[in-house]
Order: structure tokens, then sequence, then C-alpha cells
């Protein structure tokens, strides 16, 4: 059973800095996406970054610059690394885990992520 679990969340001042992790743990085929959503109250949830076993990243315009995404595969983990925080950041963020080859969707619990002074 695949298993993902977030961790580094928490309340943080504007302009803060935040580094999200996600473990994942079960059997997933090595071709996959990686990736952070979140999702604010009364919002959508929205794609904040993904990456590829390939490393082809993407970013949602509203952290591009202010947010790195990275892998390691050999680990089966992903973390997000989000600077220059705003308060329009916070919100619950959500690893998740697109398998290519079963074309399946794996998410994590969430994490809260709060940018206020």
């Amino acid at each position: 059973q695949v298993q993902l679990v977030e961790s580094g969340g928490g309340l943080v001042q504007p302009g803060g800095s935040l580094r999200l992790s996600c473990a994942v743990s079960g059997s997933i085929f090595r071709i996959n996406v990686m990736g952070w959503y979140r999702q604010a109250p009364g919002k959508e949830r929205e794609l904040v970054a993904s990456i590829t076993s390939g490393s082809s990243i993407n970013y949602v315009d509203s952290v591009r610059g202010r947010c790195t995404i990275s892998r390691d595969s050999a680990q089966n983990t992903v973390s997000l690394q989000m600077s220059s925080l705003k308060p329009e950041d916070t919100a619950v963020y959500y690893c998740h885990v697109y398998d290519v080859v079963i074309r399946k969707d794996y998410w994590g619990r969430g994490t809260q992520v709060t940018v206020s002074s």
C-alpha cells in the first residue's frame, strides 16, 4: 500500500521560508510525477509545483521564483523549498504522486502552512 507522509508545515511570518518534505512508502513505478498541491479555505485545490521522474519541473505562476521543488527518486521523497512567503500562500499543502504506468493518483493527508504576522 502506498502512503505519502508530509512534514515541515507550520506558522511563518511574511517574507519567511519553509521547507516541506514528503516521504513515499510502498511500491510505485519509477515513471511518475511527484508534486505539491494546496488548498486554501473556500478555494479549489491547485497545483503548486510538480517534477517528473525525468526531472521536468512545472510551477504555478504565483510561486515561480519563490519555490523550488526537488526529488530523490532513490529515496522516494519530494521536497518543496518555499521562500518570500506571502499571506496568500496560506493553505493546506498536499503531497501528490501520479503513477504514470498504472495511471493512479496518491495523496498525502496534507500539512498546514500559515503565513501571518
